[in-house]
């Protein structure tokens, strides 16, 4: 699971990010491309551009849609069926999908922000127990980002 989490563990706001970090987006970028990505509809339909470049685009939908530039699966099932034995994925949102999902996941890669948003209505499921920190990167606010922030890997206990 990848995500930018405040210290609520707030991510988004009316289907929106609420931070924009830009060494956060380089980090997605970096991890993400060549690999996977497996997303729910409402945050596919976030993206401003639709389908993420140099990846393969897959959703998670109830009602099997054709999506552009995606593959949409019904079930998690569905979807693993469709996958490599070494295929990495990463669970790129929403909400729902990393509640879902965190059970299934082995790790997590979180840019966690030193601050609490004036409004929020998704966040991240609790991940302070069964994790384990494996790395952690701390980065000051500067002229390109207004928080304090870390990058912080997890792997399951």
């Amino acid at each position: 699971m990848i995500a930018a989490v405040a210290r609520n563990r707030a991510i988004g706001y009316g289907n929106k990010l609420i931070y924009w970090l830009p060494n956060d987006l380089k980090r997605f970028k970096l991890l993400t491309t060549g690999h996977t990505i497996l997303m729910g509809r409402r945050t596919f339909e976030s993206l401003p551009k639709g389908a993420l470049p140099n990846r393969r685009n897959c959703v998670l939908t109830r009602g099997r849609k054709e999506l552009p530039g995606c593959e949409c699966f019904s079930s998690w099932n569905e979807f693993v069926a469709t996958c490599q034995p070494d295929e990495e994925v990463f669970i790129i949102g929403g909400a729902s999908l990393y509640k879902q999902l965190l059970d299934k996941a082995d790790r997590l890669c979180l840019t966690e922000i030193d601050d609490l948003p004036a409004a929020a209505d998704t966040f991240f499921p609790d991940y302070s127990n069964g994790w384990k920190e494996v790395w952690r990167e701390n980065h000051k606010a500067d002229e390109r980002h207004s928080q304090d922030y870390a990058f912080v890997d997890y792997i399951r206990q």
